[in-house]
């Protein structure tokens, strides 16, 4: 066959793949560094992790490697769009910006005047954890004085928890792990699903001779990776927590110097605990006496033992008090003091990060209502305690969430967003199901077609992204649309008239960090802290120094009465009963995140269907085999899913992994009908591995 002549020439002017830094905007602690492939000025090709930054160390987690899914998917929305049939019937017609824009600031206005700004409710929350995409609708709420917002959805629990004790949301480097821990304790996660670096960094522990251990309801990926799979039930974590103390101060484990120097109470701690026995706890947590006293052991007796604690397990109604108990253990055996030892929840608190222009923080008024994120459902189903005893809200922006698939009780979610008299405008990527609600819909920039910048909870580094790509159609990024608004409502701030850059240049000057274009150009900022004060040698965060083992939980407001004053079980959670025999835990997935990446087709295919796992014996007490329907119920709703049998877990947990869209349930509505919007304590928080339920065969 004749070569075609054109053929050379052809190659010689095909542009050039470039490959662009950037970092992973989606609600993972990893925030991974990232290099894109830039195929032209519209197209991406592959992401990679980078090794620019030695915790991503080149290693991403496989949906965000198939990112040009997203971003080329033929369902995104590209147009702005005006909904001409009934809410939720998905039936819009397009429309231009400025008519689009304009329809929602007229709404935000006449609500306003009407109810007072009360009534209007900007909504978000991580679908980017970019701080001026995600954050910057703060600063029209507050120059607006529009209801504020009360953040409860996924931290609140697990920050209170871990503040309890060290005074401040940060911990010791994880990679230390790799290099220096004898032990890797993973409690209350399952990383190779949601922080595949933490795997990293632990099997490189593991190949040192570390051991790993994994404490977690349900054998997990990670847990079929550990040399010891502590499988409670779940809620109960603060009763292992306390029979492991009893065990080290019972057998010499405890490091008296430590204690005496750095915690507020070790003496009324070694007496809380001595009731506490292995034979206490495994009443409680459905674990062996034995095996509680080898993990005991096997902590009290390595010094240089690492806990990486996780947000699972902070997620039922007793959480802030499970995940002050877990934080303990390192100060009872002083494993704070050794390369390698300690713990980590968070790094937030490392960031010296002004967040006054992003979020207009010199415009709250402390008056205006704050209402909680996880009670939408009683919020908008007029609940007058959910609603501060203040006006309904009838108007809201909603940006970078899915409520209508992952907040609590979906039942009365969706009757509220069905409200004809709620005006509800959605900035999205896709037709979600809560855009599928909206009055109005607005075409929504990826993050490889806008700037943000973002700190990093899993690790270190503060990170500057560019955009990669020009935007498909007419989506604009989350900034461009709140100063759109902001002008139109007479809003007036300095943030509204800047660029995204221009914000976060600004903001990195005025905190003492790296420029923008510094930042970019040497592929982060690493804010690591020194050993002495990552490890809490130079004292934890409170006046005194001290560790604190006896909380004061009336800084956090709410029930806090009702908190143990110290670590102990506390039996406040949805507990099995005759009538719902099974305690639900709603985990992620591997190939979704949250309602992110439940659209694209790679993800699909690996997770095939909503899926029960249920213990071997429990399917045989229900007459099901793999593949057959199931019914799971409580008194909020039902769903129907496929059942599995799993070992690894005890008889009464049942475990479906995964937000699915609510269109793959037969009723239409997705598993978190199930789970209560009831807040947890102190002070809030959604309880979404605290559930009880029936199940029956067949749908």
């Amino acid at each position: 066959m004749r070569e075609d002549a054109t053929a050379p020439l052809r190659r010689e002017i095909r542009p050039a793949v470039q490959t662009i830094p950037s970092v992973c905007p989606h609600d993972c602690t990893s925030t991974c560094a990232l290099d894109v492939e830039r195929l032209d000025a519209r197209t991406i090709g592959r992401m990679r992790g980078s090794t620019r930054n030695s915790y991503t160390a080149g290693v991403i987690c496989e949906k965000v490697s198939r990112y040009a899914e997203r971003v080329h998917h033929p369902d995104r929305l590209l147009y702005p769009l005006k909904r001409v049939g009934p809410k939720g019937s998905r039936q819009f017609t397009r429309i231009a910006w400025d008519e689009a824009l304009d329809l929602v600031a007229q709404a935000f206005t006449e609500q306003a005047a009407r109810l007072g700004p009360a009534g209007v409710w900007p909504y978000y929350y991580a679908g980017t954890m970019g701080l001026v995409q995600r954050d910057g609708i703060n600063r029209l709420r507050h120059v607006m004085k529009y209801s504020g917002w009360k953040s409860t959805i996924c931290v609140a629990l697990a920050d209170t928890g871990w503040t309890a004790g060290t005074g401040a949301k940060r911990g010791v480097d994880f990679r230390e792990v790799g290099e220096h821990s004898d032990l890797v304790v993973i409690w209350g996660g399952n990383p190779v699903h949601t922080q595949v670096n933490v795997m990293t960094h632990a099997m490189r522990a593991r190949r040192r001779g570390a051991t790993l251990v994994v404490v977690d309801p349900y054998r997990t990926g990670t847990a079929a990776q550990a040399d010891m799979h502590l499988a409670l039930r779940p809620g109960t974590d603060g009763a292992l927590a306390c029979a492991v103390m009893h065990v080290l101060f019972a057998e010499g484990h405890a490091d008296w110097a430590y204690l005496r120097r750095y915690t507020d109470a070790p003496d009324e701690l070694a007496a809380q605990v001595r009731t506490r026995s292995p034979e206490w706890a495994a009443r409680i947590t459905g674990l062996t006496a034995e095996e509680i006293v080898a993990f005991a052991r096997l902590y009290g007796r390595t010094r240089r033992s690492f806990i990486r604690c996780h947000h699972g397990f902070s997620r039922s109604r007793n959480g802030a008090a499970n995940m002050h108990a877990v934080s303990c253990l390192p100060a009872v055996t002083g494993a704070w003091q050794y390369p390698g030892g300690g713990a980590l929840y968070g790094q937030t608190a490392i960031y010296p990060l002004d967040r006054s222009l992003i979020e207009g923080l010199d415009a709250v008024d402390r008056s205006v209502r704050q209402l909680d994120q996880s009670r939408l459902g009683p919020i908008l189903t007029g609940d007058p305690e959910a609603l501060g005893y203040g006006p309904p809200v009838t108007a809201m922006l909603v940006q970078n969430t899915n409520p209508a698939m992952v907040c609590p009780d979906l039942t009365l979610v969706h009757k509220g967003l069905a409200r004809e008299d709620l005006f509800l405008c959605v900035h999205e990527q896709f037709l979600t199901e809560t855009a599928a609600f909206a009055d109005v819909v607005l075409p929504a920039t990826t993050f490889v077609e806008h700037d943000d910048f973002y700190t990093a909870s899993g690790h270190t580094y503060f990170q500057v992204a560019r955009r990669a790509i020009e935007p498909p159609g007419e989506c604009r990024e989350n900034h461009r649309v709140i100063a759109d608004l902001a002008r139109r409502l007479g809003a007036r701030h300095r943030g509204f008239e800047m660029t995204a850059w221009e914000i976060m240049d600004w903001t990195l000057r005025q905190s003492g960090m790296w420029d923008a274009r510094t930042n970019w150009e040497r592929g982060g900022q690493d804010m690591a802290l020194p050993f002495e004060t990552a490890h809490f040698l130079d004292g934890f965060a409170w006046p005194d120094g001290k560790f604190r083992f006896k909380p004061d939980w009336s800084a956090y407001g709410g029930r806090w009465q009702e908190m143990p004053p110290l670590p102990d079980h506390f039996a406040v959670t949805d507990e099995a009963t005759a009538a719902r025999p099974f305690r639900l835990v709603a985990a992620p997935a591997r190939t979704f995140l949250n309602s992110t990446f439940t659209e694209t087709p790679g993800s699909l295919r690996r997770e095939v269907r909503p899926t029960a796992r249920l213990h071997p014996d429990d399917c045989a007490a229900l007459g099901v085999v793999e593949g057959d329907r199931v019914t799971l119920g409580n008194e909020r709703g039902t769903v129907t899913v496929y059942a599995r049998p799993q070992a690894g877990q005890q008889r009464g947990v049942v475990v479906v992994e995964g937000i699915w869209p609510n269109r793959h349930f037969e009723n239409g509505i997705g598993i978190n009908v199930l789970t209560g919007a009831d807040p947890a304590w102190p002070a809030g928080g959604a309880a979404f591995h605290d559930t009880a339920v029936w199940i029956r065969r067949g749908a």
